[in-house]
């Protein structure tokens, strides 16, 4: 099980924020930019011929002898794509710090909320510069379990394999989408070809995007010293280093402006970056971090 049903009862009780309502194709909990006839009022607008009679605000009317037209606000639903990157680097870390099965169950929780809103969500898994799987778009509670079982299929049958080429996939995604909506990125950003123009891409198609950035306290902090031999898991490329106490404090200070900088440049394309250590509990995350940065509510 990703989670528990005290876990999820927590879940339910939180939604998803979008800075922007876009206009959705089934009412869901969330007012639209549209006047639609629901029973939240919105506005007032001058009468003209044709509009129908039951909107008039007779009292207005009658105070001011002049009609005026009551217009409420239609609720729409949200649609949410939870992007997770499986290239052979998320396949890091032990027990429940382990990269991938952290995003997995990170991914379930944003489900939850997402299908427990009424929002329309979709998961995308990325590999080798591809979608290599996906399920969705869903849409009602009663499609958690059905997408629960995906998730924890992946964790089981996860093959370590695949470079990650975020630029590509996230550009090639974005122009196959037909309906913008709020995009959650689960990834460790190690890409060799950087990952700036994918997220342009969907920034310019309309797409909010929350980056998480998950790490584990090993590659923060790695309890790694002497003279050893490095391999990069997916290029099989070495280096050769000695690790001492002064080498310990250079990567940990290049770790953290490594970090400033992708907090920097997310702020001016205006995406939202939040960096994870998977040794912090991903309910934790979710139901207090991720509440203040104001991703959920």
């Amino acid at each position: 099980m990703l989670f528990n049903e005290s876990t999820l009862r927590k879940l339910n009780q939180l939604t998803l924020v979008a800075r922007r309502v876009r206009a959705g194709v089934l009412k869901g909990e969330r007012r639209s930019t549209r006047r639609g006839a629901s029973v939240e009022f919105a506005d007032y607008r001058n009468y003209t011929p044709g509009d129908d009679l039951r909107r008039l605000d007779w009292n207005a009317f009658a105070r001011l002898d002049r009609p005026f037209l009551k217009l409420m606000e239609e609720e729409e639903d949200l649609a949410v794509y939870l992007l997770i990157d499986i290239s052979t680097s998320m396949d890091w870390g032990e027990g429940p710090t382990h990269k991938l099965t952290y995003a997995l169950q990170l991914a379930a929780a944003l489900a939850a909320m997402s299908l427990g809103s009424g929002d329309q969500c979709s998961v995308i898994l990325l590999q080798n510069g591809k979608v290599s799987s996906r399920m969705g778009p869903l849409r009602g509670a009663h499609q958690l379990s059905r997408l629960l079982v995906f998730l924890e299929n992946q964790s089981k049958t996860f093959q370590s394999g695949g470079t990650t080429e975020l630029d590509r996939v996230l550009r090639e995604y974005s122009l196959a989408i037909g309906r913008p909506g709020v995009a959650f990125l689960l990834s460790d950003l190690f890409a060799p070809g950087g990952f700036q123009s994918g997220v342009n891409a969907l920034l310019g198609r309309g797409f909010e995007l929350i980056l998480l950035h998950l790490l584990s306290p090993i590659e923060l902090d790695p309890p790694l010293a002497g003279d050893l031999r490095l391999v990069d898991v997916e290029t099989g490329k070495s280096e050769e280093i000695t690790i001492d106490g002064g080498m310990r404090e250079l990567y940990q200070r290049r770790m953290e402006l490594w970090q400033a900088e992708f907090q920097q440049d997310c702020r001016k394309r205006g995406a939202e970056y939040i960096p994870v250590n998977t040794a912090t509990p991903w309910d934790k995350l979710v139901l207090y971090n991720m509440r203040q940065a104001g991703v959920v509510k």
